[in-house]
């Protein structure tokens, strides 16, 4: 642990793995422009299936950053997030951990639906061919936690560990749940969430939720606040971020690309979206309140958008409740409607589009959406340029939980 009193929690690396781009650069690129990659799903065995529109992760490699051996152990889901994690790491700069300091550095992922298609790999083979053609890996690939601790294993790290399950929401309770850990005294934690929710057991799983788009056209199939707002289509990938003592990263000559200031968390239940106003609208206070940051510093927020109308009314409703007027006139985001919704690493995904909007200055765009229908300031076609300190990030899971997470800006645009 380290020695010196905590200061504040300093994010020191992105790593991104993502329909739309395969690092964070990339990433940026496409979602600075607006670019919708959201197309018919390709996946082997889910062409009968009604859920016809995805976000896949194309030409991904997981080989070019991560040995075999994790390979071997591990589903599509945790490959994402080595991957991103070797890439956050890299960006921060911090390479091979010495024994002395591998108790200073913690992992905590958020995991919404885990290992489906390793684990339907390994059912196929129980039922068609026996026991014994069954992997030792099956009991843990398929684990909410499996990325947790492979990547503390891969990396040597032996700090603090968890895993936040808490539906998509968890994604932003993660990074509390990290930045508290940096606070209490943890020097560095790695800190994401990646999904793989489009292998055909998984998809069928989704197919209960009332809230999934089935739409084929990839233009019209998730489009919220709009009249035409018909679900939520899902999607593959995630990021991951490394959290460290700011004046530790400082110290060791890092760039600070931004400060955790604030997060809150509330529950209203499964599929009550009108309930969810309240919530959320709580959640956003809170995280404010945490933060030290009144309604009127928040220069972006980037919505939970759903796509549900109701769930798009409560939700505009909530900014309005906890912002006040300011609610209907700051620049409000949705870049997750070109790619799809990646469960726990949406969020996440959205954290490091804040993360880099403020370093570049641009409010994003919300692809697909041109027909607002709510008294919201929604940013659609093009990036508009702004002077942005201090994000505010939205996020709400199927089963019912809400939180709200604000980030200010750290050290001047890269």
């Amino acid at each position: 642990m380290s020695t010196q009193a905590p200061g504040r929690a300093a994010v020191t690396g992105i790593g991104v793995i993502a329909p739309n781009g395969l690092t964070a650069d990339a990433y940026w690129k496409s979602v600075r422009e607006g670019l919708g990659v959201l197309d018919r799903i390709t996946r082997e065995g889910c062409g009968h299936l009604p859920l016809r529109v995805a976000g896949e992760v194309r030409a991904f490699e997981a080989a070019d950053l991560i040995e075999e051996r994790f390979l071997v152990q591990t589903d599509r889901f945790s490959h994402f997030a080595l991957a991103a994690t070797v890439l956050a790491l890299d960006d921060a700069g911090l390479g091979d951990v010495e024994a002395e300091e591998a108790y200073d550095v913690g992992v905590v992922t958020a995991a919404g639906s885990g290992g489906g298609e390793f684990g339907q790999r390994e059912l196929q083979k129980l039922w068609g061919q026996g026991s014994r053609y069954v992997g030792p890996y099956q009991s843990i690939a398929w684990f909410y936690a499996a990325s947790t601790g492979q990547i503390s294993i891969r990396g040597g790290f032996k700090g603090p560990c968890g895993v936040v399950a808490s539906d998509e929401a968890g994604g932003l309770d993660a990074v509390a749940h990290a930045a508290r850990g940096v606070r209490r005294g943890t020097g560095a934690m790695v800190v994401g969430a990646a999904e793989a929710p489009l292998a055909p057991y998984s998809m069928v799983c989704q197919l209960a939720y009332p809230e999934l788009s089935t739409v084929e056209d990839p233009d019209r199939a998730y489009r919220p606040f709009t009249k035409g707002a018909c679900g939520f289509v899902p999607a593959e990938g995630g990021a991951m971020l490394v959290v460290e003592d700011e004046r530790r990263a400082r110290e060791r000559g890092a760039t600070v690309r931004a400060l955790v200031a604030g997060h809150a968390a509330t529950f209203t239940g499964a599929n009550q979206w009108e309930r969810s106003r309240e919530g959320l609208a709580q959640a956003i206070r809170g995280a404010l309140a945490d933060a030290d940051c009144a309604p009127e510093e928040i220069d972006v927020v980037f919505a939970d958008a759903l796509g549900v109308p109701e769930a798009d009314r409560a939700e505009a409703l909530a900014i309005a409740d906890a912002l006040g007027a300011h609610g209907t006139r700051v620049p409000v985001t949705a870049p997750k409607t070109g790619i799809g919704r990646a469960y726990c690493g949406a969020p996440l995904l959205d954290t490091a589009a804040a993360v880099l909007a403020m370093e570049h200055g641009q409010v994003p765009p919300t692809p697909n959406v041109f027909d607002v229908c709510h008294d919201l300031d929604l940013v659609t076609s093009d990036a508009r340029p702004a002077e942005l300190r201090t994000a505010l990030i939205l996020s709400r899971g199927l089963m019912g939980s809400n939180a709200a997470l604000v980030v200010r800006r750290g050290d001047s645009a890269r």
